[in-house]
């Protein structure tokens, strides 16, 4: 293996970088976001749904558990099971599971799931009955999204339902969960409201008999501006991987950056079209600059005519539609030569644009983007640790 020395924060070039478009996870980040945000709540849930993000679940889960989380959170079963079987222990929550679903591997796999209805009750006590355990769930009540959880009109026969359930001996209800629709904004009114809600919900099922250990209202945006909101636990997946929902934090760093090898350089003239239906036109005599990945690999079409990459130091535009396997870079002078690297996705650390940025360009969230990257990009991964003297292991 190739061996470099690599300053804090960056990421060194690999030969496979000038060949490949390239993914680099970078697991220390993750590291340093979860200590900054377990540090704001009182019990930190890192929430590894969609394959944590796009960066690993389990690298991801392993290295939030590492540095203050503690417990992990999930969409499906099937993402929970997955964790289990890379070995993960932690306690484990998934919270959207289709009602009348076989629940069998939550109680095999001591999985927590999220009751929001009578049907996901009964589906949870089913399978403790049919195995002859009890599971471990958290009633999850509606407090504003009109979305997942129960709506509040149904809450109090829910709250009783499982008061029965667990005398029964089939659930044991731990934890009682909402969601904030406007954290992100930082609506004092409308999150005054949701936490209300969440309040009288927690208390209703008190008064049903229940008795959870957990209540849980916030995710990211919360931890880092509604310190009202943190009750128990939180739950936090886009600040681990450096999304701020709010935009007003810069205490996070961005887990993930994105380059791509020049591949082909051309000399033109102005006035030459570039692309599909020539919506790039070049003004001057320029050079243009062909990278190898598009919108199979996750660029968003909708961020043409806007977006830039860092090439040789500097910011140069993307020159035409984002095509599915290949955009073109307008590099003007610059003696951009095949084999040169571009990072089109850059973590804050250099001039590159960032995540954040392209989401603006695209008219779209980064977490979309982030979650959206292809799996044709190598990804290398940057452990939680030092600087590593030798390059790690790059796999499609």
């Amino acid at each position: 293996m190739s061996t470099t020395v690599c300053p804090p924060g960056t990421a060194p070039v690999t030969p496979v970088a000038r060949t490949r478009p390239v993914l680099t996870v970078r697991l220390d980040a993750v590291a340093h976001n979860t200590r900054v945000l377990a540090a704001s709540a009182r019990r930190l849930m890192a929430v590894v749904k969609a394959d944590g993000f796009g960066l690993g679940a389990v690298d991801v889960a392993r290295t939030a558990l590492a540095h203050g989380a503690r417990a992990l959170g999930v969409t499906t079963l099937a993402e929970a099971v997955e964790l289990r079987l890379a070995g993960v222990r932690a306690p484990v929550l998934s919270w959207l599971d289709a009602p009348g679903a076989d629940l069998s591997d939550a109680v095999l796999h001591g999985v927590d799931v999220a009751v929001p209805s009578l049907a996901h009750l009964d589906a949870a006590a089913s399978a403790a009955r049919r195995l002859g355990r009890v599971v471990d769930v958290h009633l999850y009540l509606d407090t504003g999204t009109a979305r997942d959880g129960c709506p509040p009109e149904l809450w109090p026969a829910l709250c009783a339902a499982a008061r029965r359930a667990e005398l029964a001996g089939t659930v044991r209800v731990v934890g009682v969960m909402g969601h904030l629709a406007c954290a992100a904004g930082l609506d004092a009114a409308a999150n005054a409201a949701a936490t209300a809600r969440f309040v009288r919900g927690v208390a209703q099922a008190r008064a049903a008999g229940l008795r959870p250990v957990l209540r849980h209202l916030g995710a990211t945006a919360a931890v880092l501006g509604l310190p009202g909101t943190a009750f128990d636990l939180s739950r936090v997946g886009a600040g681990l991987v450096g999304i701020d929902p709010t935009g007003r934090y810069p205490v996070l760093r961005a887990a993930a950056q994105v380059t791509a090898p020049v591949v082909q350089v051309r000399d033109v003239g102005a006035g030459v079209g570039v692309g599909y239906d020539h919506t790039y036109r070049t003004t001057a005599r320029t050079r243009l600059a062909l990278l190898p990945l598009g919108y199979a690999d996750g660029l968003p079409v909708s961020a043409s005519g806007h977006a830039e990459v860092l090439v040789h130091g500097r910011r140069r535009p993307l020159a035409g539609r984002v095509s599915m396997d290949q955009v073109v870079v307008d590099v003007g002078d610059l003696p951009v030569q095949p084999g040169d690297v571009a990072t089109v996705i850059g973590t804050g650390d250099d001039p590159a644009p960032t995540l954040t940025e392209w989401a603006g360009w695209a008219g779209t969230l980064p977490h979309e983007l982030l979650t959206g990257l292809g799996r044709r990009l190598v990804r290398r991964v940057v452990p939680a640790s030092p600087c590593p003297t030798d390059f790690p292991e790059e796999h499609p």
